[in-house]
């Protein structure tokens, strides 16, 4: 089985909770099975439990992240000189390797051998391929992400700036009209290979900062037991950082509900609130 080797500050789910979502993956004949949150809301924790548990009865699960696919730093500087400076910084509908997430996909979900990507958030880059866990056939993919399968804003929507970011660094707009249309245009094709799609529903983008700041602090222990020097981004970093996702994830916040098969709501600590 492959594994998210992403760190996470989160000690997990509750069992009940793995288990309903391995059985309703199962149940549903979910080969490919999505996992969509805000940031730091849980769902690599979700998907490295659910595929322990399906290993232990005896399937072969694989997860697969959609920061995995991210575009590798080169690619997104040529963005950066392109199109807009602030397509530099990963994370953004428009700074992934679609094609990449969709072939990964499209072998795994064939049976074949397929070498899984992984990136280094670390380092900035994506893994060399050779450093790729491989796999020889999987029962159940888990595809997890934050932005998968949020649609396109109206052009409307995006007049106005949002918050000081877009504000101040994308005053014209060019920066938040190329990831609308990359999310409009280029993204539907991925989210088409997932079956079947959980919605880990948190109390607001209000709470990402915090959320993003404990990501962070386990980015930084990583690091450390790693040996490897990073300079830890402070939380006023991070309050900047999250402003490039809060467009799209308070799309996610209203649209997601109803296009999500299931729906967990959590609280601000991630603990379940209610199942649908």
């Amino acid at each position: 089985m492959a594994r998210s080797t992403h760190p996470s500050a989160q000690a997990g789910f509750a069992d009940r909770i793995v288990a309903d979502t391995l059985d309703d993956a199962l149940s549903s004949g979910a080969r490919v099975y999505g996992i969509v949150g805000l940031q730091g809301s849980g769902k690599s924790t979700l998907a490295a439990q659910v595929a322990a548990l399906a290993e232990r009865r005896g399937l072969r699960a694989v997860t697969l992240s959609i920061d995995d696919c991210y575009l590798d730093r080169d690619a997104r500087e040529a963005l950066g000189r392109d199109v807009h400076p602030l397509l530099v910084s990963r994370g953004p509908p428009g700074t992934h390797d679609l094609a990449l997430a969709c072939a990964t996909l499209d072998a795994l979900r064939a049976g074949e051998r397929v070498a899984v990507p992984r990136f280094d958030k670390l380092g900035d880059r994506r893994l060399p391929a050779r450093d790729w866990p491989q796999v020889d056939a999987a029962d159940l993919v888990l595809f997890e992400g934050w932005c998968v399968k949020v649609p396109a804003q109206d052009a409307a929507e995006l007049v106005a700036p949002l918050n000081a970011l877009e504000r101040d660094e994308d005053r014209d707009g060019r920066w938040r009209q190329y990831c609308n249309d990359a999310l409009a245009h280029d993204y539907p094709t991925l989210w088409a290979r997932i079956d079947r799609l959980l919605f880990l529903h948190g109390p607001g983008f209000e709470r990402v900062p915090a959320w993003r700041w404990q990501q962070e602090r386990a980015l930084s222990a990583q690091a450390h037991a790693d040996g490897r020097a990073r300079r830890a981004m402070t939380r006023e970093d991070i309050a900047r950082f999250v402003k490039h996702f809060e467009r799209v994830s308070r799309q996610a916040q209203r649209t997601l509900p109803a296009i999500a098969e299931r729906v967990l709501r959590i609280d601000a600590e991630r603990r379940p609130l209610e199942l649908s």
